[in-house]
């Protein structure tokens, strides 16, 4: 099963080289992917399941399409398009630096190591974190982080290992461990964003921008404090990063429909019209694949975290992806994008695709995804 699903996935994205061309797919609008320019977030998805299906197949045309890709980044590095945000480390670490990791490419290095630098001018020094959102001093996301920043990290990890510059490394453990100490609650849910007083860094509260209520648990942000937990453990080998990420995997795990992929927040109500999103289930996938590899084999949630792997990719497999439709442009049906703020709230969603791609060539292959050496 999960060979024949990665054959479909590598055979689709092959498709969608020559539909894309040179730009980058975000999220799908009538079962159609709206592209564009290489200005979102997300473009470094795109890039990464180019490098994927470069490593599976050796075809040079995976090749060619994910170097033009990364000439396509630096060119948004040298304009400076875009990249005021937190998310470098999703647009350079599948694009530069996975190529960097295949080929050893000295340029694509030195385009990570930029990407790095461009992170760092989120880091604030008074409230001692990386803003997420927003200028510099903006009145509402000055003192803002936002748990999908923990997948960022790791490109800060990095340039310390390439660099021995400690600074990278130094906001990342202090950013890290704020998003331990304040976006994980004590039953092991999850807040999506938190504030902190931008001149003192003091804690005010915590909220979301894309789950049901600032009390709830958006499932891609549970997702995303599994997966980021997880790699944090590997660039740490601080053990409280394992328990944390082991921790939101069982409170996610324990909460999976019977179908196997999650709705869109573990508190919102459930009814036939309930959104679903398999985004988050991939990410979790791979999340939990990678604590796996660092979990003894009598570790007592061992086996229960294996279950919920399985039971999660079968559902995917099963129930999600495109296998049976040869022109789908997506790879997993049923992603939100934002059910809150009805946008793409059940479609396609690249980040969606990438990381169930990844899942495959990891529980193939052994893969380990992009984010570390």
């Amino acid at each position: 099963m999960l060979h024949m699903a990665l054959q479909d996935a590598v055979e689709k994205t092959k498709a969608n080289i020559a539909r894309f061309g040179d730009q980058f797919p975000h999220v799908s609008k009538d079962d159609v992917y709206l592209l564009n320019d290489n200005t979102d977030w997300t473009d470094g998805f795109w890039s990464g399941m180019l490098w994927l299906g470069y490593e599976q197949t050796g075809d040079e045309a995976f090749r060619d399409a994910a170097a033009r890709t990364v000439e396509s980044f630096r060119k948004r590095m040298q304009d400076n398009v875009v990249l005021d945000h937190h998310d470098i480390g999703f647009l350079y670490s599948l694009s530069a630096k996975a190529q960097w990791m295949i080929e050893k490419d000295e340029a694509a290095r030195a385009l990570t190591l930029e990407a790095a630098d461009c992170l760092m001018k989120r880091w604030r020094p008074k409230s001692r974190l990386i803003q997420a959102w927003g200028r510099e001093g903006d009145e509402v996301s000055g003192g803002r982080i936002i748990i999908d920043c923990l997948m960022n990290l790791p490109l800060l990890f990095w340039a310390t290992k390439q660099t021995g510059d400690n600074r990278y490394v130094d906001a990342a453990m202090e950013h890290l461990e704020k998003s331990r100490r304040f976006l994980v609650r004590g039953d092991d849910s999850s807040y999506h964003t938190f504030y902190f007083d931008q001149e003192t860094g003091e804690a005010i509260r915590g909220g979301t921008a894309q789950g049901y209520a600032d009390s709830s648990t958006w499932t891609r942000g549970q997702a995303w404090g599994v997966y980021g937990f997880a790699l944090a453990y590997v660039n740490t080998g601080n053990a409280v990063y394992q328990e944390t990420a082991i921790r939101m995997a069982l409170h996610f795990l324990e909460r999976l429909p019977e179908d196997g992929v999650v709705y869109w927040d573990f508190n919102a109500p459930i009814n036939e019209d309930t959104k679903r999103d398999s985004s988050a289930s991939a990410i979790t996938v791979c999340g939990i694949h990678e604590l796996l590899k660092g979990l003894a084999e009598d570790h007592p949630d061992r086996s229960w975290l294996q279950e919920g792997l399985n039971r999660s990719m079968e559902g995917l497999i099963k129930h999600y992806a495109t296998i049976g439709k040869p022109g789908a442009e997506g790879l997993l049906e049923r992603g939100s994008y934002s059910v809150r703020a009805d946008n793409s709230p059940d479609d396609y969603m690249i980040w969606g695709d990438y990381y169930y791609m990844e899942a495959l060539m990891r529980l193939t292959k052994g893969h380990k995804g992009y984010w570390y050496e």
